[in-house]
């Protein structure tokens, strides 16, 4: 069993091969005996039979060819028979030469011997008769040939046939032999035919158990494994041939094959911390399962990093996105609000764009106003100036009128001190209206209260139209008091120039104003086509803080599934253990 599986091989046909070769030795011995049995029945028997029924032909025609002579009277006819006779004569030597040669055997050559005499005996008579014939004794040549020849001839022919038995017979021993040796032949091909069959069925069989068998085994082994099942255990032998180190080997690859498959199952499971040992340099698939280890260790490493910092990064990126998204909801808020004041604001710049206008219109009828009073004032002043030349004739009526005086004086203060209020105020209109603070309501107050002093102004200048009016009835009556007047008068004069001073005050203030609400005015309308630009951006704004903060939810709901998505990462990775 320990022997190789090519000496067993080797062996098993050379047996088999000597088995056949002796089978095949035999019958062509056999064979090689028959046929030279049969070549000597051709050749020897079979010839000094052929060669003794040619003598007998012989013999036959050449008694015939006596009685032809005998019975013609042809000398050529004669002459032509006997020279055929003499023919025949040396072929007849000739056979009986070859049947000694043929023949060897002691009985086969006395009756040859026996046979030439009696034909040498039958040819000198022969010749006798032939002489005989051709001197015309045919009598005597009948009656040789009836008695003498007759015995001759048949004792020739018994002799001949004989020996033709003889030959015959032996022939047909040798053919008895021969068929013995031939059926000693068959059995013996036939028992050594069955013996080498017996044997290579046997050698077969034991092949079959100690190769074949052992093989199919490993062929399904083999094919099992090709399928992917590997809960196969091979069975221990003690063979040290091929097949048995075939048996160990493929026992040592299904283990090693095993613990590739164990590796790959922990390595599925998630567990990278198994070990891998190559069985050589040469081992193809242990290093590169040691390979794709290390290389699933790597990758598994820099994807767990990858994986913490994304599901950190995710949770600081969810964070910031709920601070951005509650901000960006707050900011659209905001900018709702934002837009709603803009709206107010642009509501009350169009309103302070219309008082301001209203402003710049009282303004105009203020200067207009003060104009007309300067005019008044001035011609006052001249009046006041005839008044004086008139008044060294109502010099008696001035004293009556001093009083009176006195209170023109008092109400030309309040109008000095109203006009030095409206100076004031006109002041700071223009400064409010400089700064148009407040959307121009402060410059709306000032404006009314520009007004008010105005008509006060007005008022007073009635009233002072008045009085004067009583002045000048009471100047026809106080003619007599002109020099008590006269100081009034001038006083009035003074006063009166002081209050057309004043007027004229008023009146630059007024104008001022005037221009200082028409730049309010323009800026107002700037200001409001401004906020009507405001308010339009303020509106797409709002709108992109509402798309803002929707797109942030967006964004939120994202950062929310790529923390949740982290986090299941990590649980995932988590499983595997490097």
């Amino acid at each position: 069993m320990n022997l190789t599986t090519r000496t067993k091989l080797l062996f098993s046909f050379g047996l088999i091969c000597l088995m056949f070769i002796a089978v095949i030795f035999i019958a062509y011995r056999d064979l090689q005996n028959i046929t030279q049995s049969e070549k000597e029945l051709y050749e020897v028997n079979f010839q000094i039979a052929l060669e003794l029924r040619q003598l007998r032909s012989h013999q036959n025609y050449n008694r015939a060819a006596i009685l032809d002579m005998m019975l013609t009277k042809n000398k050529k006819e004669q002459d032509e028979f006997e020279k055929s006779i003499i023919d025949r004569r040396q072929e007849i030597n000739d056979i009986i030469e070859k049947l000694s040669k043929l023949n060897t055997d002691s009985e086969i050559q006395n009756r040859l011997k026996e046979l030439k005499n009696e034909i040498d005996l039958y040819r000198l008579t022969r010749d006798e008769e032939i002489l005989l014939i051709q001197n015309g004794k045919i009598v005597e040549a009948q009656k040789l040939g009836t008695t003498v020849q007759a015995n001759r001839f048949e004792k020739i022919r018994v002799l001949s046939t004989e020996l033709g038995d003889k030959a015959t017979k032996d022939a047909e021993d040798q053919l008895m032999i021969d068929q013995r040796e031939a059926n000693t032949a068959i059995l013996l091909f036939f028992v050594f035919g069955t013996l080498a069959l017996f044997f290579s069925v046997a050698m077969v069989m034991v092949l079959n158990k100690t190769i074949a068998k052992p093989l199919n085994e490993v062929t399904e082994v083999a094919a099992r494994i090709s399928e992917g099942d590997l809960n196969i255990e091979l069975a221990t032998t003690d063979r040290e041939d091929e097949v048995g180190r075939l048996y160990q080997t493929f026992a040592k690859m299904v283990n090693v094959l095993k613990e590739m498959a164990e590796a790959a199952k922990k390595i599925a499971n998630g567990d990278l911390t198994c070990s891998i040992v190559p069985q050589s340099d040469k081992d193809v698939l242990g290093n590169t399962f040691l390979q794709m280890l290390n290389n699933l260790r790597r990758i598994m490493k820099d994807i767990i990093e990858g994986v913490n910092l994304l599901g950190s990064s995710a949770s600081e990126i969810l964070a910031a996105t709920t601070q951005v998204a509650s901000g960006a909801a707050e900011t659209a808020s905001a900018i709702s609000e934002t837009t709603t004041t803009v709206e107010e604001v642009r509501q009350a710049a169009q309103l302070s764009n219309q008082k301001a206008s209203r402003v710049s219109e009282n303004a105009q009828q203020v200067s207009q106003v003060t104009q007309t009073g300067q005019k008044a004032v001035d011609e006052t002043v001249s009046g006041m100036n005839n008044i004086q030349v008139q008044m060294e004739s109502v010099a008696n009526t001035i004293v009556r009128l001093s009083e009176q005086s006195q209170q023109i004086g008092g109400i030309i203060a309040s109008v000095n001190d109203v006009a030095d209020q409206s100076n004031l105020l006109a002041v700071n209109a223009s400064i409010e209206a400089a700064k148009a603070g407040e959307q121009g309501k402060g410059f709306a107050v000032v404006a009314q209260e520009i007004k008010s002093l105005a008509q006060q102004s007005k008022q007073a200048t009635i009233l002072v139209r008045n009085i004067l009016v009583d002045i000048q009835k009471a100047t026809s009556a106080a003619v007599m008091a002109t020099e008590q007047t006269s100081k009034a008068v001038e006083n009035g004069v003074k006063q009166s120039t002081q209050a057309g001073e004043s007027i004229r005050k008023l009146a630059e203030g007024s104008s001022r104003a005037v221009e200082a609400a028409t730049q309010i005015v323009a800026s107002s309308q700037q200001q409001v086509v401004g906020m009507d630009q405001i308010g339009l951006a303020m509106n797409n704004i709002n709108q992109a803080g509402a798309e803002n903060a929707a797109s942030m939810l967006q964004a939120e709901k994202a950062a929310k599934g790529l923390n949740e998505l982290g986090q299941k990462l990590k649980a995932m990775v988590e499983q595997y253990k490097i």
